[in-house]
């Protein structure tokens, strides 16, 4: 049984897909997987032993060159890596008109969202098979229900990320990563909340570890840090080493991100904090400890992020 997987991103939708790896896998032990993921997101896939291949796309960059022939190139030689082989099943559980075309390229039974689940029905008229998924499902068993329909099984019934990484060595002690970065301004938590999370963290003996990316990220990750003793910002990391971090601490809380689902895919006491989004379809689903605090408009006090965050150290 050759499987061919298509779901490009973002971070946290990446994250999500992972447990139809490990379905599939013990469906079908001896099945080879491959997965389609936007280059920039290619560390993620790889974490999951049960993949032979992880093909990069590169749709955000090609976007923004595509009068240059070095982009046509590189579609073309993505283009003949996707139809290298024949596949048995190519399933595109992200449900985009963009995804159908990429599994388009494959060779295979297509697979995807019926017109009446797809995110855009439209994608539904790309694929040889469709399934009727609800939308009232959490992201992370739209995913695995797909898979199992596409590929006539019957789901376990947690789901099951299948990766594991090598916590980085923690010098300054027992940790608390604080994920205070997101895409979005009306996602983010006050700083006022965070410095005073963190200086309790600190007094139950945490040192408080802030990833940031941008230089907007890292300014205001800069300005939390600084009122919370002992507290470091991360030095610009990939996200292979951002998952060992991940996977060293005591506990990890994070706005809506993709980081916070991986915490959470790595078995990490996990709290999810929401100002601006939903957490019932797409919060963090984990087996371990993880929970969602907060919906659109009313985000979590500090007294709730505290009142959960304690017990779990």
């Amino acid at each position: 049984m050759r499987i061919l997987l298509v779901k490009t991103s973002s971070l946290g939708d990446v994250v999500h897909n992972l447990p139809v790896v490990s379905d599939l896998r013990g469906r079908y032990s001896e099945a080879t997987i491959d997965w389609i993921v936007e280059e920039g997101f290619l560390d993620i896939p790889r974490l999951h032993p049960g993949l032979r291949r992880v093909i990069p796309i590169a749709l955000r960059r090609w976007r923004r060159a595509l009068t240059s022939r070095a982009t046509w190139r590189e579609i073309r030689s993505f283009r003949a890596a996707v139809q290298e082989e024949a596949y048995d099943l190519v399933i595109d559980t992200q449900g985009l008109l963009k995804s159908a075309l990429i599994a388009r390229m494959a060779r295979g039974k297509r697979c995807g969202y019926a017109a009446s689940s797809a995110r855009e029905p439209l994608a539904a008229h790309f694929y040889d098979a469709s399934f009727d998924v609800t939308k009232n499902l959490h992201a992370v068993e739209r995913n695995r229900r797909l898979a199992a329909l596409a590929g006539d099984y019957t789901a376990a019934l947690a789901p099951d990320y299948g990766i594991a990484v090598s916590p980085a060595p923690t010098p300054e002690g027992p940790s608390a990563v604080l994920l205070t970065a997101t895409s979005r301004d009306d996602k983010l938590w006050p700083q006022e909340c965070w410095i005073a999370v963190g200086q309790a963290l600190h007094e139950q003996g945490l040192a408080c570890l802030l990833p940031a990316g941008s230089a907007i990220e890292r300014e205001r990750a800069a300005q939390i840090a600084q009122a919370i003793p002992g507290a470091t910002v991360f030095p610009p990391m990939n996200l292979t080493e951002l998952a060992g971090q991940l996977a060293a601490a005591r506990i990890v809380i994070g706005v809506d991100t993709g980081l916070v689902h991986l915490a959470a895919a790595l078995g990490r006491p996990t709290l999810a904090l929401f100002c601006a989004s939903d957490p019932a379809l797409t919060g963090v689903l984990a087996a371990t400890t993880a929970s969602n605090l907060g919906t659109r408009g009313q985000p979590p006090t500090v007294g709730d992020v505290l009142a959960a965050a304690l017990p779990l150290l």
